[in-house]
């Protein structure tokens, strides 16, 4: 397991120094899912706090998916344990936005899928905006980062990803993806090492969305091309812009 530990621990550190990520004083919010990216995110982060150069804030969070104000769902009391084992004291937000009988029943998982994660995302920045955090931690990995290129390549038209960092409302709010240079391969092993086990997804479509489409495409591709991952995740930060199309605008005389 340290081997495992300093293999991460070292790519961990790599992306927070290439991307600037943290900063003495910070006040950082990890959102946990459940999933074990989102667990080994806050167990990292919380493990980094006591031995970082520099001091920061660590608190967790939960959007709740099957719970209400009075009574959290069965995936956010199981989130709540886990959390408190790292002697974090996570904050619950019940969900703003769940789909409809009807909505689920209508077929359009794609539609259902962008308004619950567009409606997530603004629980959590409405949250940390409200409640002075500087950084919002998300538990998305290189394979997360590559995945998203390719579900905007072929549904969105356009040349896109996650960025490991990224400021928001003029800066006063940036997002971090510390495993941004991690495989979930690895971010797997050393969960089970640790005793972590996933939380069961309170999707109502988990394991049928476009995302797992694209999953399954892209591990096509790295069976089938040596070395395909490494270069595909070097070529998100090596555009050459020249060579893609640029209609000419300049007037023609």
């Amino acid at each position: 397991m340290k081997a495992e530990l300093r293999r991460l621990n070292r790519r961990v550190g790599r992306a927070m120094h290439d991307y600037g990520m943290l900063a003495d004083g910070d006040r950082v919010l990890v959102a946990v899912s459940g999933g074990m990216d989102s667990l080994i995110l806050a167990w990292l982060l919380d493990s980094w706090h006591n031995k970082a150069p520099i001091s920061y804030q660590l608190t967790a969070v939960h959007v709740d998916m099957e719970g209400d104000a009075d009574q959290p769902g069965p995936a956010a009391l199981q989130v709540r344990a886990a959390m408190e084992r790292l002697g974090l004291n996570p904050v619950v937000l019940p969900a703003a936005w769940r789909p409809s009988p009807e909505q689920l029943a209508s077929g359009a998982r794609k539609d259902v899928c962008f308004q619950c994660a567009r409606s997530r995302r603004s629980q959590l920045f409405a949250h940390a905006r409200d409640h002075g955090f500087s950084k919002l931690a998300l538990g998305h990995h290189r394979d997360d980062i590559i995945e998203t290129f390719f579900l905007n390549l072929t549904s969105a038209g356009n040349l896109s990803t996650m960025s490991p960092c990224q400021a928001l409302f003029s800066g006063r709010l940036s997002i971090i993806r510390p495993l941004a240079y991690c495989d979930k391969e690895d971010v797997d092993q050393l969960g089970r090492r640790l005793g972590f086990s996933p939380i069961r997804s309170a999707c109502p479509l988990s394991e049928q969305t476009r995302r797992e489409e694209i999953h399954q495409l892209v591990q096509t591709i790295y069976a089938s091309v040596p070395d395909a991952k490494e270069h595909i995740f070097a070529a998100l930060g090596n555009v050459r812009q020249e060579y893609l199309l640029s209609p000419n605008t300049t007037k023609r005389t």
